[in-house]
């Protein structure tokens, strides 16, 4: 806890409570896992699916399928619910966007998830180094779509036009949690601030998907889950990702509880009908899982409408 989370030192211990049986990670032992892993390591790249102890890693390696994680392994923020290392980051490596590039063409990916730390040490936030990213990644994979999931750029001007310059297929901000609730989970964040960000990114370049999401099991009620959804929605967000918050450790922000699959399969349903893109919603749901997959669908229904 010391070296990953010193500012959870203090805070109380909060039980984890066992996990239901629909909460299972599956067990996936490949050639392809260990080939992603390698590729991975070999070229020093973070992942998220590595840093926040994703519980679908298995799955989405044994597909190839990595989230990078770019700026970084060290976050400024200390956000309750979050296993990311918090602390004083190192500098910027100015080699990451060809290393990110040259790892996606390895892995020969279709779609490319690339999120990062929270740089509030940066001037702008990290933006220009996000931008750098993505434009020598699609030089050198034209063919691969481009997703982000950028921080909050809280307090740095107009620096996120910076990361929509570079023209990333889907920019995607997650709101996390409800309002109520942000103090205490995101202190460092603002809920108006994210769907700002979200706003605006949509008003910017309206060929650009936008996407959001939401954990749930943090002591939300189900009248505020969906008002998120219908600020997501006059925010003009096209993708939406609800999933269950899974506690790290004892240091972190307390379950409230688990949702079933059902009440997953009735606030996907919902979602839908409010009128999203495209909605993901189960206990593992998380904001990069099957992205790949969802993305081509929704081009391919796009090609059949056309």
């Amino acid at each position: 806890m010391t070296t990953r989370h010193p500012e959870k030192e203090n805070k109380p211990i909060n039980p984890i409570k066992k996990k239901p049986n629909w909460i299972r990670s599956k067990l996936i032992n490949s050639k392809e896992f260990f080939l992603t892993k390698t590729i991975v390591n070999n070229n020093n790249l973070t992942t998220v699916c590595q840093e926040a102890n994703c519980p679908n890693i298995t799955e989405c390696w044994s597909k190839r399928h990595a989230t990078f994680m770019i700026m970084g392994d060290t976050c400024t923020r200390a956000c309750a619910f979050c296993d990311v290392k918090t602390g004083i980051p190192k500098p910027l490596d100015e080699l990451e966007p060809i290393k990110i590039a040259n790892a996606v063409k390895k892995l020969e990916l279709r779609h490319v998830v690339i999120t990062s730390v929270d740089r509030d040490d940066l001037e702008d936030g990290g933006s220009n180094h996000f931008s750098n990213v993505i434009i020598r990644t699609r030089q050198i994979n034209p063919n691969t779509t481009i997703e982000v999931l950028t921080p909050d750029f809280l307090r740095k001007g107009n620096s996120y036009k910076r990361v929509l310059e570079a023209k990333p297929d889907v920019f995607n901000h997650n709101i996390e949690t409800v309002p109520s609730l942000y103090l205490k989970v995101r202190p460092g964040s603002r809920y108006f601030s994210s769907l700002e960000l979200l706003k605006n990114a949509k008003k910017i370049d309206k060929n650009i998907f936008t996407k959001s999401g939401i954990m749930v099991g943090l002591g939300e009620t189900r009248d505020e889950i969906l008002q998120v959804m219908d600020d997501l929605k006059a925010a003009d967000v096209d993708f939406l990702t609800i999933g269950q918050y899974l506690q790290p450790s004892v240091k972190h922000f307390p379950l409230d509880r688990y949702y079933t699959p059902k009440e997953f399969e009735d606030l996907g349903t919902i979602a839908k009908a409010k009128g999203f893109l495209l909605v993901s919603s189960s206990p593992l749901t998380r904001s990069s899982y099957h992205a790949d997959d969802d993305f081509a669908k929704l081009q391919q229904n796009r090609i059949n409408n056309n």
